[in-house]
């Protein structure tokens, strides 16, 4: 059995993707205590609700690789709007769990902005002995009614050609809505509707094809940016269903969140697409059996 740790992990839904390709996730570590009990909820109690900065590396258990989704927030480029686009350091809490562990194989998914911050990317990419394939961008609307880019990071230490995703045929945004959606229809809709802000809603028309945006993790304080066409409710619009925004990402309906709404959305919009995790499991599972040689001679 292929086996990895978890960093970052959220409410586990990049774990969930890699168990589904056939991929044992030994070990999970996660600071949000909402996200560790969704992730015990729904896909077991090896996740460790801690703070990755004080973790001793060597204390953990041994695995093949290790997978990190570090916070995206402030690489994101809807952080030059608030003025909080400036990096962060986890990423050397990454770089230092690789660099003592020595991992067969490493996974790092972020937001495409992550590239225009040349040290994050000569540390995660310029790693000695390991061969390195770079994706940017890969699209969760090619599986997924939702427009949410991603750079994906996948370093061997055997040479691989990671194969990018095959062409699917997708979902549609109108087969994940609910006949009933559990929601709020909060004021600043008609506020926003009526142009008393700054910019309109970003409104999808399920009949017209259109895709949801980006999944964002602080959709439940800001529901009037984006709505889906509805003719059942006022205006013709809706906000999205804390399961719509779940299915959205690729979550199935039997993942229950144990927590409010509003951490909901948020493990949802901080999660990755469980398509995008399957694909990188199901790479890592056939670079782990083409190398299989290698790892019975050791």
């Amino acid at each position: 059995m292929i086996t990895v740790n978890s960093y970052f992990s959220g409410a586990g839904l990049m774990d969930m993707g890699l168990m589904q390709a056939g991929i044992e996730v030994s070990q999970a570590f996660e600071l949000d205590s909402d996200a560790c009990k969704t992730y015990r909820l729904n896909i077991g109690d090896h996740v460790k609700e801690c703070d990755l900065t004080s973790e001793i590396v060597t204390e953990q258990g041994n695995c093949d690789g290790m997978v990190f989704t570090y916070p995206c927030t402030k690489y994101s480029t809807i952080g030059d709007i608030h003025g909080v686009r400036t990096g962060d350091e986890l990423f050397l809490h990454a770089l230092r769990h690789l660099a003592i562990a020595r991992p067969e194989f490493y996974v790092i998914e972020n937001v495409p902005g992550m590239r225009a911050f040349p040290i994050v990317m000569e540390a995660m990419t310029k790693m000695p002995d390991y061969y390195v394939n770079v994706f940017c961008p890969i699209k969760a609307e090619w599986w997924l009614p939702q427009r949410r880019d991603r750079l994906i990071i996948i370093g061997t230490k055997r040479h691989f050609s990671v194969r990018p995703p095959e062409n699917t045929t997708p979902i549609r945004l109108a087969e994940i809505l609910e006949c009933d959606p559990d929601i709020t229809y909060p004021k600043a809709i008609y506020q926003r509707m009526g142009g008393e802000y700054r910019d309109l809603p970003i409104i999808s028309d399920p009949v017209k094809g259109d895709l949801a945006p980006t999944c964002v993790a602080h959709y439940a304080k800001d529901k009037s940016t984006r709505l889906v066409s509805d003719k059942r409710f006022p205006l013709g619009v809706r906000p999205y269903s804390v399961r719509e925004w779940a299915r959205l990402q690729g979550v199935p309906d039997d993942f229950m969140f144990p927590v409010s709404n509003t951490s909901a959305y948020r493990q949802i919009g901080n999660g990755v697409a469980l398509p995008v995790a399957r694909w990188i499991g199901r790479e890592i599972t056939r670079y782990m059996k083409q190398n299989n040689k290698f790892f019975l001679a050791a």
